[in-house]
């Protein structure tokens, strides 16, 4: 783990992201010693920093950093933190210490080869997402509903968690994002209110806008998935998955997913 560059697993106590989740983060697979998406990667982590308004980061830095921790590794996971640093008064960041960066690396996550085999199993999740424009899309550190929704998860032996708004729209799963496919109409959730704009959930739309597809952004309510004739849950790792079942309800097309794969196959490619 780097922090400021230094490699180090120290963050002082009085830094933001301990005091009050005050930063964003995002999540990066390693294939080859290179980050897959690093520029979306990258704006994402931009765009969180505008809507926190956490200024001096050193963008240049970060980028070398994450390119040296991803360049032993034919296959790992970088992990990036930006906090908002040390100091301040209360809430206040006046006199703090400017942003910290911290930089780690973890091994792969071996389960999802075999998820992309077998499918998911979701299971509605009884935790539900506040609705929080000010914050909806960005991956900021306050995690905590993700953390009780996993708990949950947990407990029974499901493989991801449909999750909802405390209005009763869909939004996400707990660590992916949602498309579905009813004839030949895709939808993902709109995200305005509540959830992380992913990554691949960016990715998978523009790859669709440029071969002319059109994805429907939509609120809506569970029992639209449930008519669905297929799920796919995407994020930064998978990157791709087909779900096999939410709920009672059992999936066994794929035609949507497989279409995904292959721009995932591409993206990996290059």
């Amino acid at each position: 783990m780097w922090i400021n560059g230094a490699e180090q697993l120290s963050l002082p106590a009085t830094d933001r992201a301990t005091q009050f989740g005050d930063g964003c983060f995002t999540t990066a697979a390693v294939h080859n010693g290179r980050i897959q998406l690093l520029e979306a990667h990258l704006r994402r982590l931009r765009e969180g920093c505008e809507r926190l308004l956490i200024p001096d980061v050193d963008w240049g830095r970060l980028e070398a950093e994450m390119r040296a921790a991803a360049q032993p590794h034919a296959q790992a996971v970088v992990k990036v933190i930006l906090s908002a640093g040390s100091g301040g008064r209360g809430y206040s960041r006046k006199g703090g210490s400017g942003a910290t960066r911290i930089v780690s690396v973890a091994p792969w996550p071996h389960h999802y080869q075999t998820l992309h085999t077998q499918g998911v199993r979701l299971q509605s999740s009884p935790v539900r997402l506040a609705q929080s424009p000010l914050l909806a899309g960005i991956k900021h550190l306050n995690r905590l509903e993700q953390v009780m929704i996993r708990a949950h998860l947990e407990r029974s032996d499901a493989d991801e968690a449909l999750v909802l708004d405390t209005a009763g729209y869909v939004v996400e799963c707990c660590a992916a994002n949602l498309f579905w496919r009813q004839g030949e109409r895709v939808f993902t959730p709109d995200l305005t209110h509540a959830g992380v704009d992913g990554v691949m959930r960016r990715y998978l739309m523009a790859q669709m806008a440029a071969a002319g597809l059109h994805c429907q952004v939509v609120r809506c309510e569970a029992s639209q998935l449930l008519a669905a004739d297929e799920i796919v849950i995407c994020n930064a790792l998978m990157p791709v998955l087909p779900v096999r079942q939410l709920d009672d309800r059992e999936y066994s097309e794929r035609t949507l997913y497989r279409w995904f794969q292959e721009r995932c196959n591409l993206m990996e490619a290059k």
